[in-house]
C-alpha cells in the first residue's frame, strides 16, 4: 500500500533531481521497501506508475508544479541566440 509523504522544506524536489530513465527533471520521487530512492518526470512516472504504486512504499508526485517559467525560457533562448 502506498502512503503519502508529508513534504517538508527539506524533501521538495528542486531542478537539481534528475528522472532515472532519461534524466529530465524529476517530479515524482519513489521510495521502495528497503529505503532506496528512484526519481521519475511526468512522462515516466505516468508509464511506470501502475507497477510502482504495487511495489513502492511512499510516491512523492510533485508534478503539479510543472509549470513553463516565461522569463526563464525567454532568456534561455536569447542566450542560445548570441
Amino acid at each position: 500500500m502506498v502512503s503519502k509523504m508529508m513534504t517538508e522544506a527539506a524533501d521538495m524536489l528542486t531542478k537539481a533531481d534528475r528522472c532515472d530513465r532519461c534524466g529530465a527533471q524529476a517530479y515524482v520521487r519513489v521510495v521502495m521497501p528497503k529505503g532506496g530512492q528512484l526519481f521519475f518526470c511526468r512522462h515516466h512516472s505516468k508509464e511506470f506508475s501502475p507497477k510502482l504504486r504495487q511495489l513502492a512504499v511512499t510516491i512523492q508526485d510533485e508534478s503539479g508544479k510543472a509549470t513553463l517559467e516565461p522569463d526563464r525560457v525567454y532568456n534561455d533562448v536569447l542566450e542560445l541566440d548570441e
